[in-house]
């Protein structure tokens, strides 16, 4: 009882006075207005990363007896680009199906020539492994990733055919840009 006692005489005295105080110290009005004349602006943009180029018919080597397989590539990287922004790409499920790196490949160690001549980049049968098989055409791209903003390009792709039997019938060829 002692603690309602407390708590309504401070209620008493805490209600009155807060009246007081409202009615002696009005809220003060402001001076807020929207002027018409008055805009702001802005601006983005986008960034286009140049696609590699093919700068040659990419070509299908069966081996021997489908062993050390490989497939070429002759591309040539985006002025202001080299090897060290490119990363090669394959795709899971045939053509057109979605990109993916390939695991395990290093490009920069199967790639001869320069910018300025273009690059000859091999990718060895057995890394396609079971996406390249029993006549199964696979694509193969590379993309220019920008260092600065992280952007990729589209990519300059090759479609490869390992063949039935040893890579025979096997093939290769340049697919349009996209």
């Amino acid at each position: 009882m002692r603690v309602w006692a407390k708590v309504r005489s401070g209620l008493v005295l805490a209600v009155p006075l807060a009246v007081v105080l409202s009615v002696v110290n009005p809220p003060a009005a402001t001076e807020a207005a929207w002027q018409r004349d008055q805009f702001a602006s802005g601006s983005f943009g986008t960034v286009t990363i140049p696609a590699p180029t093919l700068n040659g018919q990419c070509t299908y080597n069966p081996g021997v007896l489908g062993l050390g397989a490989y497939v070429r590539i002759l591309w040539k990287a985006p002025a202001g680009y080299s090897l060290a922004n490119a990363e090669l790409q394959v795709s899971t499920s045939g053509l057109g199906s979605a990109l993916a790196p390939l695991t395990g490949y290093n490009l920069a160690a199967n790639t001869t020539g320069n910018a300025a001549s273009g690059y000859s980049t091999e990718v060895q049968a057995n890394l396609l492994g079971g996406l390249l098989g029993l006549g199964t055409e696979l694509q193969i791209a590379i993309t220019v990733k920008d260092p600065v903003s992280g952007w990729t390009s589209k990519a300059a792709s090759v479609a490869s055919n390992a063949g039935l039997v040893a890579g025979l019938g096997g093939s290769c060829r340049n697919l349009p840009a996209a």
